[in-house]
């Protein structure tokens, strides 16, 4: 939003806003039918629903959460996961049926969708960046901090789609909540009742940022004049802008009630990557350097103005 406004114009810069409000909104969406489909399958909008007013409720309340509670989470998480894992990988080859042909994408174009939403799950890196006023050498930290984040989930996720691979490879049946039900046929009960609950607290805690995270996005351009001024209501207790809130939270209950999570990741993925492809076109607009810094800034936005567009038409011609 602010690349684009400053580098290549009001028009580009609010196109960024609204495509960045559609598509965190749609991961929204997506976070809260992950709790459904884990916690009760077969009323996952239902839960879905709760779990968008609740976060609602908590974040008009002013109720945000501390780095030291964020970092718990993530270790409980990250605990549950790792034993999930070594139970799966050891125990699926005892509880299987007949080994299963586990088929991968049938086309370029479902490769590279298939990309597209796996990117939703990476886009959490950007959050570090917002950082840069209470860390100590920001110009150090934040870029560490980022490069880091990259390793440490792509190893996690690495080893969980191993475990999806080899448990759909013995015969294990994927069910929509796919961890849960790997996790039931290979731990039982105890094992899956973890894994329900690392679910519901790691797509809770991305609910309760992303309806944040919007909310007042939309108020920021509400008060710059970007977006209908009425949505820069500020609540004169607890400083919250309850309207914009409320609209982020409406947002998110509308996609989960006319589509499901495919919908709702997909709709994410093109709008992510389509304000990643206007950032990366504000990019080449940057005074190039001299050597190959220059030569790395100048081709660093090319490609990845190649590589967000062809995600997006993927996702576009997948459906």
């Amino acid at each position: 939003y602010a690349y684009g406004r400053i580098k290549l114009g009001r028009f580009f810069g609010v196109s960024a806003g609204v495509v960045f409000l559609i598509g965190k909104t749609a991961s929204a969406s997506a976070a809260a039918l992950t709790i459904g489909l884990y916690v009760w399958p077969e009323q996952s909008k239902l839960v879905a629903f709760a779990a968008i007013g609740t976060v609602l409720l908590l974040n008009l309340r002013g109720i945000v959460r501390s780095t030291f509670v964020a970092g718990l989470m993530v270790i409980g998480v990250v605990a549950v996961l790792a034993v999930f894992a070594l139970v799966a990988v050891t125990r699926a080859p005892q509880v299987s049926g007949a080994d299963a042909v586990f088929d991968g994408p049938d086309s370029a174009i479902a490769l590279l969708a298939a990309s597209a939403l796996i990117f939703v799950a990476f886009a959490g890196y950007a959050r570090i960046t917002v950082l840069g006023e209470e860390v100590r050498n920001p110009s150090r930290v934040i870029p560490a901090a980022v490069a880091l984040s990259f390793v440490i989930v792509t190893i996690v996720y690495t080893v969980i789609a191993f475990v999806v691979w080899i448990a759909a490879s013995e015969g294990i049946a994927i069910a929509p909540a796919a961890l849960a039900g790997i996790a039931e046929a290979v731990g039982g009960d105890a094992l899956a009742g973890a894994i329900t609950i690392a679910a519901v607290l790691a797509a809770g805690a991305v609910l309760l940022s992303l309806i944040a995270g919007v909310g007042r996005t939309f108020y920021a351009m509400a008060a710059g004049g970007d977006a209908p001024r009425a949505f820069a209501a500020v609540s004169p207790t607890r400083s919250v802008p309850y309207r914009a809130e409320i609209a982020a939270a409406l947002g998110a209950g509308v996609l989960v009630g006319f589509g499901g999570l495919t919908l709702a990741l997909g709709v994410s993925a093109a709008m992510i990557l389509t304000y990643y492809a206007i950032a990366h076109i504000s990019a080449l607009k940057i005074d190039r350097r001299p050597g190959a810094a220059g030569l790395l800034l100048a081709t660093t936005p090319v490609v990845g103005l190649v590589g967000c567009t062809a995600l997006v038409v993927a996702v576009i011609v997948a459906g």
